[in-house]
């Protein structure tokens, strides 16, 4: 990432995060929406918990749905962003519980603490971003929790035994790709205002189909340019990013009511249900109505 902009300027994605004096960490709750809820990066790395609602999730080019209960560690600068929808204005109170540090705290300790070394392999593969499940997670939420009722070395030590869960975590998963962290995210804080322009535009929108050329005029670029800078700064193309994003509104559908498959397919925005059928299963891995029967014997 380039260079960030000045502390202070409320349209910046770079967050700027202040660790409080005399302490290592910041623990904190967010409310929803507030103005740092968009698509940020920080070298701090951030343990993010969903205590209410559901929504998508961005983790690098990750695009995936969260609910109550969703752990990630988002290592240093990869950007990430979580929206509830629909997003009508109402206030979530502590929707989010935070925990952010720098890893270069622990790991230059290293020399006179040689047990902190085991948290270098966590941090690497937390720079795609870790999701923590089942029996895990809910050890490691409950712990992070905690971190928020105590100060001073209770507090630094609660933090130590949330890494050491989740170092020894089996029910993990990586969500961005290697592609997205290996490739050239250039731009600036031009380019990030580009993208969470796009990317809201697309959040209200996808339903509807939108052209490529038009979201490219609403951003000021070409429609070549922004094909190439859309792919380049999240990993898929234009029209994979809406395929998903109405996969994600008929998976809730197929979830949550008893609409027939036929009517989700329009509902969600596509146009026939062959393509529908073809798309979900590119997206989800298998048919609609497999997936329907195996998110309830789960609900």
């Amino acid at each position: 990432m380039d260079k960030s902009p000045e502390v202070g300027d409320e349209n910046a994605y770079y967050e700027h995060i202040s660790i409080p004096d005399g302490s290592s960490l910041l623990w904190r709750t967010d409310d929803y929406p507030w103005r740092r809820n968009v698509w940020n990066y920080h070298p701090e790395i951030e343990i993010h918990l969903i205590r209410k609602s559901s929504g998508l999730c961005y983790i690098g080019d990750y695009i995936g749905n969260f609910e109550p209960g969703h752990l990630v560690m988002v290592g240093s600068d990869l950007p990430h962003n979580w929206i509830t929808l629909p997003a009508d204005g109402k206030l979530i109170r502590n929707r989010d519980v935070i925990l952010q540090f720098h890893p270069g705290i622990l790991l230059d300790a290293r020399k006179r603490i040689p047990e902190l070394s085991l948290l270098q392999s966590l941090f690497a593969q937390a720079k795609l971003g870790l999701e923590f499940m089942g029996k895990d997670a809910q050890v490691c939420a409950s712990i992070l929790e905690e971190i928020g009722q105590h100060s001073g070395l209770q507090r630094l030590g609660l933090m130590m035994e949330l890494l050491g869960r989740m170092l020894q975590a089996t029910n993990v998963r990586t969500l961005a790709t290697q592609r997205f962290a290996t490739g050239s995210r250039s731009g600036g804080e031009i380019g990030l205002r580009r993208l969470e322009t796009a990317l809201g535009y697309l959040q209200e929108n996808f339903l509807e189909s939108p052209r490529i050329e038009e979201v490219a005029d609403n951003v000021g670029m070409s429609e070549a340019a922004f094909s190439r800078f859309f792919k380049k700064q999240t990993g898929n193309t234009f029209t994979d990013h809406v395929t998903i994003l109405k996969v994600w509104t008929a998976k809730q559908l197929l979830r949550d009511s008893d609409m027939p498959v036929t009517e989700i397919c329009f509902e969600s925005g596509f146009r026939n249900v062959s393509n529908f059928n073809r798309m979900f299963f590119k997206v989800a891995g298998m048919k609609p109505s497999e997936y329907r029967k195996a998110a309830r014997q789960f609900s």
